[in-house]
């Protein structure tokens, strides 16, 4: 028999972790996973955007890994015997490893770029804000229950990546990156 999506068991505002601790929705903890699954939406706009496969690849791998920083989130820290799956030094070397192709193609940046150029780029602007959010949230938590490091760690990189990635859609797709002029 199939799970119901609704359980009724929020109606008060509350939620469960794994490990069945129960939490207000607004938590720090729900805001930082909920958050990290936003992102994963806009992820998947920005891969539904794009025709090019080896992107969509990556960026299938970067959802799959978020899922795995969320539930690592949504996991209650007070329950060390709850396995979660696990993120490794090599997911954060695998964003790496792609800033790094993609900007041995990208001209150096002299000046901030104005976000936009196309849907992609624009999304890959929006997601790489929601993923600052998601790292904010993610260190102010680090502040009241300890996280792993390597979940801060992947949030960082992955903002990177979604800059460069930006670029480099936007060089695919032969747009002229906007340069931002301040007032003098």
């Amino acid at each position: 028999m199939a799970f119901k999506v609704y359980t009724k068991t929020g109606d008060k505002g509350m939620t469960a972790l794994f490990g069945g601790a129960r939490v207000p929705k607004d938590h720090i903890r729900i805001e930082s996973y909920g958050t990290v699954d936003e992102l994963n939406s806009y992820i998947g706009l920005v891969r539904d955007s794009v025709e090019d496969e080896s992107i969509r690849k990556g960026l299938l791998e970067i959802q799959n890994r978020l899922f795995t920083v969320g539930a690592i989130l949504a996991t209650d820290p007070s329950k060390q015997n709850i396995k979660t799956p696990d993120l490794f030094e090599t997911d954060v070397k695998y964003l790496e490893d792609e800033i790094d192709m993609m900007e041995n193609t990208l001209t150096p940046l002299k000046n901030f770029i104005l976000p936009g150029g196309n849907t992609a780029v624009s999304y890959c602007h929006i997601a790489r804000c929601v993923c600052r959010r998601a790292e904010r949230l993610c260190v102010a938590l680090n502040h009241i229950e300890p996280l792993i490091p390597i979940v801060i760690k992947y949030m960082n990189r992955l903002s990177d990546y979604l800059f460069v990635l930006s670029r480099f859609i936007g060089q695919i797709n032969k747009l002229e990156e906007i340069p931002w002029i301040s007032r003098k």
